[in-house]
């Protein structure tokens, strides 16, 4: 049997979408390949990006600004002296970029020590960025950090 280049056309365009199809479907039925977004409504989160900005040159601007430590029981977060503890509030979000599931938020609550620990045993190994988003005297500061955690 003789194939004509329309013929031969024809059958190429055919096993092409059918490659995709198959890619495009596997990729939407299995569980394996999440896809997941980072932010839920991102475009509400979008519309706030100015928002937060300020709030990261806030903290850029500190003379001396919180450190994160990454230690053997956990991480670390300490603020600086000159702050006094009882006047902190706000939050430390965890995100795991590559399982959504394992995301977490810890408040700031400290009574005399400027130090926040975040224990190990609540962090799987891996990459997790860190989110601060916390007030001292009416004004509002977020820090981000990523850690890798083994």
């Amino acid at each position: 049997m003789k194939i004509n280049w329309g013929t031969a056309i024809v059958i190429a365009f055919s096993l092409f979408i059918s490659f995709i199809l198959f890619f495009v479907i596997k990729v939407q039925s299995d569980s394996k390949y999440d896809n997941d977004l980072v932010v839920e409504e991102y475009y509400k989160h979008d519309a706030k990006f100015g928002d937060e900005m300020e709030r990261v040159q806030n903290a850029e601007d500190l003379a001396v600004k919180p450190v994160f430590i990454l230690a053997a029981d956990g991480v670390t977060i300490v603020f600086p002296d000159a702050f006094v503890p009882k006047n902190i509030q706000g939050k430390v979000s965890l995100y795991r970029p590559s399982n959504k599931k394992l995301d977490f938020e810890i408040p700031i609550s400290l009574s005399d020590d400027t130090t926040l620990l975040i224990p190990k045993k609540s962090l799987v190994g891996g990459r997790w960025d860190i989110n601060m988003e916390w007030q001292y005297e009416g004004k509002l500061y977020l820090s981000k950090k990523t850690i890798y955690i083994n």
